[in-house]
């Protein structure tokens, strides 16, 4: 797990590089909008509907005395509790959005990664692409949130948020790791078989996805170079595992041109 885990962070390395090399960053265009704009979006309503939650919060305290006090901890954490799901929603949004954009970024990626070979793949359609992405993240979603909720009402305990921030954080990034990866599975498995695949290495997938949580909290700059630099360090990873494990499929360009002849 923990090697597996650094292998995930490491790939990261070199990141920009390639993107530069292979000519990528014009596919990144409208994810980047996307990305940007979702940002935007939660933001605006982060602030705006702290007052109200921090309200409703406030009622539970039903004695006089502390009650000024609670109102502005409630207010406060009410901005904390619409940041941390918004962060859940804002990856899954981005990531299912972005589906159709990052599948050709991941393939000229394994392409560059496997050399002089051609690998037999699913054939899929900008709008099959959309619907992976839609229906891998909204599993994605409801199963973090399932896990983060709990934890966000036991954060509020003295010393045992301590474990449930690290434990917050790890899930997010092994989801958020999950739909990365998943741009270039798409094209050699099927929806049940990606989660089997991805659960097999879930370490990767949190490596990836530790980056990339880390990086969204750089202002401004973490919402537009984040989703670039770590769908091509998940491809890289991915495509590695792939082919050492022997899944996909690969013939040299000489030998193709023998069967097409």
């Amino acid at each position: 797990m923990i090697k597996n885990i650094i292998s995930g962070i490491k790939a990261y390395f070199g990141g920009f590089a390639l993107i530069s090399k292979l000519g990528l960053w014009k596919y990144f265009a409208i994810p980047i909008l996307i990305s940007f704009l979702t940002g935007v979006i939660f933001m605006v309503l982060a602030w705006f509907l702290s007052d109200p939650l921090g309200g409703f919060i406030a009622k539970a305290w039903v004695w006089e005395w502390g009650s000024e006090t609670f109102a502005v901890i409630s207010k406060y954490l009410s901005i904390l509790l619409i940041l941390a799901v918004g962060l859940v929603l804002y990856k899954h949004i981005v990531m299912a959005l972005s589906a159709p954009f990052m599948s050709p970024v991941s393939e000229k990626v394994e392409a560059h990664i496997l050399g002089d070979h051609t690998h037999i793949h699913r054939n899929t359609s900008f709008r099959e692409q959309l619907m992976r992405g839609v229906r891998i993240n909204v599993r994605n979603l409801f199963r973090e949130l399932l896990f983060i909720l709990p934890l966000l009402v036991l954060s509020l305990i003295p010393v045992v948020n301590i474990v449930t921030t690290i434990l917050i954080f790890v899930i997010q990034a092994y989801y958020v790791g999950f739909g990365n990866m998943d741009y270039t599975m798409e094209r050699h498995f099927k929806y049940k078989e990606s989660i089997e695949f991805v659960r097999k290495h879930r370490g990767t997938a949190i490596g990836n996805g530790l980056v990339f949580m880390l990086m969204l909290f750089i202002p401004i700059v973490g919402f537009i170079v984040t989703l670039p630099i770590s769908v091509v360090a998940a491809s890289a990873e991915t495509v590695k595992i792939l082919d050492r494990e022997g899944l996909m499929i690969t013939e040299t360009s000489e030998e193709v041109s023998k069967i097409e002849a």
